[in-house]
């Protein structure tokens, strides 16, 4: 396995493992969402939509922020508000929150 994939990967698996309230136990699902992750990441091409700015906070009670994040991400507005309510306003902490929920349900 390449070195950099993973120290990404265990980054990633470490970043989920707080998100999630750094409950131990959980160490292999953690690992191989992060692998899954990763590995979608760098098969898809950035592009304007994806792109995220970095500085921009986004407020949870928002309806349109919350309707849009569904729709770009084809999650539920109940998911993408849960998502919101739970990570924040940590625009790439949800945005890969809410693409995970979309994987999971292929």
């Amino acid at each position: 396995m390449d070195d950099d994939r993973t120290e990404k990967i265990r980054q990633r698996a470490y970043d989920i493992f707080q998100r999630e309230g750094g409950i131990l136990g959980n160490h292999e699902r953690h690992w191989q969402q992060a692998e899954m992750e990763i590995d979608r990441e760098a098969a898809l091409p950035l592009t304007a939509d994806d792109a995220l700015p970095e500085t921009r906070e986004i407020d949870s009670t928002d309806v349109l922020t919350v309707e849009a994040l569904a729709m770009r991400t084809g999650i539920s507005a109940e998911e993408a508000q849960e998502l919101l309510d739970r990570l924040g306003n940590d625009r790439a902490a949800i945005e890969q929150a809410a693409r995970s929920l979309t994987a999971k349900k292929r």
